[in-house]
């Protein structure tokens, strides 16, 4: 037990690390874009102000990470753990991916496919971080929810822009 105390506060500093720097990565995309192409395009009516973006990744980031920490908690020996951190990891790649097609291909429409494909990633990782952990999967809700959003403003921007 009292390895498992000792190694909690690197699972839960790496785990939330990981998101972070996913984060990072497909901000590396966005900057480039942001000011440039994306001030350029037609957006809906509903697109926040620039600034809105960073502040809530940054706390989605965090809750995605404890939710991570939370799951590895209980153990890689455990084969469900395992599959919901691999579940975890691949739409957390999906999520850096995004960026990349979105901002730095300067395609709403490559955007709007991979980002259909993170919202069924993270929903497949919701499903199984609620059958290990309730508060695991609950801190995934606002993440499935912006995302949600993100992806009517993908399609939005698509189509004002085809």
């Amino acid at each position: 037990m009292s390895g498992l105390m000792q190694s909690s506060p690197v699972k839960l500093l790496v785990s939330i690390v990981a998101p972070m720097l996913a984060g990072f990565l497909g901000s590396i995309f966005t900057r480039r874009s942001v000011e440039t192409w994306y001030a350029t395009i037609n957006k809906p009516g509903f697109n926040p102000p620039s600034g809105v973006f960073g502040p809530v990744w940054t706390v989605l980031y965090v809750l995605m990470g404890i939710a991570a920490f939370l799951i590895w908690r209980r153990g890689l020996a455990e084969p469900r753990v395992r599959t919901a951190l691999i579940l975890f990891l691949v739409q957390l790649a999906l999520n850096a991916f995004w960026s990349f097609a979105f901002f730095g291909m300067r395609s709403p429409l490559a955007g709007a496919v991979v980002i259909s494909a993170l919202w069924v990633a993270i929903l497949l990782t919701m499903i199984s971080f609620f059958k290990i952990s309730i508060p695991a999967g609950l801190m995934l809700v606002p993440y499935i929810l912006w995302v949600s959003f993100a992806s009517i403003l993908n399609f939005s921007i698509y189509f004002l822009n085809r």
